[in-house]
């Protein structure tokens, strides 16, 4: 129902809207329509799987071919009518939008845990940040989630003005780190995560990003640049979807959901708020207009989020212990 709602709301307004602040309003709906199925997803897959570390990217990595399907439909529209036009892109979120909501219905059954759960499981939830282990992996999840934005919302300005890339093609290039977020999902991680553990996973995650960023601070050679792109594939699958499991292992049965959910809210929303205005800041700062252009020193921007990510790995590194493993439930007597 989520989904479907928001696809009418883009197909009613989005794509209608041209002022800034009604578009922003409308945005700003949709997210909070759209918001709460991220962590509904994790939990319908969790609560149906019988080895999470194994098979969860399995599952995941369906998302992740989504993601690139929906960059090469809108890169191949383009094509097909001969000029870019950015409204397009939310006409085929509301499209997607409402399939997806149609697709739903045919999930399998997942009725909510009701067993031992308080009026406000989200208040249990938030209880958890009480252990300092959880509490510095929500933290440092949240720098690192603010600087995730540099690479959303940056990468592509980036790619046109240091590489080249049209700007029609961006959306096709920066499928490439779809491509090795599958590779990362479908492989890697279900050979990795059981042996090495979730501290060295999300370890090997955050010290990832700084190395991504080096490159593009560098910003030379152009096929240097462009095949760090898939970095960002193991960048996010070692820290964000291995920290959706670790969310999952720790909280307790009767909440997990709502731990979930506590992780969407800190991660997913307030940090996407703070790294949206912190990359586009950053940006301004290093931008000058000279001899009527405008122009942006990308390698400054780029040391900002490279420097941030250096010291939360050295936090994490430091501060975070494993968690221990999920015990087996004792049987009962018949």
């Amino acid at each position: 129902l989520l989904w479907i709602a928001g696809g009418w709301l883009n197909l009613q307004e989005m794509s209608r809207t041209a002022a800034f602040w009604s578009l922003a309003a409308v945005m700003f709906i949709y997210a909070v329509i759209y918001g709460p199925t991220l962590p509904l997803t994790n939990s319908i897959s969790f609560s149906h799987l019988t080895n999470i570390e194994k098979q969860f990217g399995g599952i995941r990595v369906w998302g992740t071919i989504g993601w690139i399907a929906a960059g090469w439909a809108l890169t191949g529209w383009w094509g097909f009518v001969g000029e870019v036009r950015p409204s397009d892109c939310l006409l085929l979120a509301a499209v997607f939008s409402l399939l997806m909501g149609i697709f739903s219905f045919f999930l399998p059954h997942t009725p909510p845990k009701r067993e031992g759960v308080e009026a406000l499981a989200f208040v249990k939830a938030f209880r958890m940040l009480r252990d300092p282990n959880f509490l510095i992996f929500m933290a440092i999840s949240f720098i690192v989630i603010t600087e995730l934005y540099f690479y959303y919302i940056l990468t592509a300005p980036f790619l046109k003005d240091s590489v080249g890339i049209t700007e029609g093609n961006i959306p096709l290039w920066m499928t490439t780190a779809q491509i090795g977020e599958i590779i990362t999902m479908a492989i890697l991680l279900p050979l990795i995560l059981p042996k090495l553990g979730v501290r060295i996973c999300l370890a090997l995650g955050v010290i990832a990003w700084p190395i991504r960023y080096a490159v593009f601070a560098v910003g030379h050679p152009s096929w240097l640049v462009i095949a760090s792109l898939p970095l960002h594939g193991f960048c996010y699958v070692f820290f964000f979807v291995v920290g959706q499991i670790y969310v999952d292992n720790v909280a307790p049965k009767d909440i997990r959901a709502s731990a979930q959910s506590l992780w969407a809210v800190f991660v997913l929303g307030l940090g996407a708020i703070v790294g949206g205005f912190f990359a586009g800041w950053t940006r301004d700062i290093f931008t000058k207009e000279a001899a009527e252009q405008v122009i942006t020193n990308w390698r400054y921007v780029f040391l900002v989020p490279m420097v941030v990510t250096i010291l939360c790995a050295l936090a994490f590194l430091i501060f975070f212990r494993e968690p221990e493993k999920r015990k087996p439930p004792e049987a009962t007597a018949p």
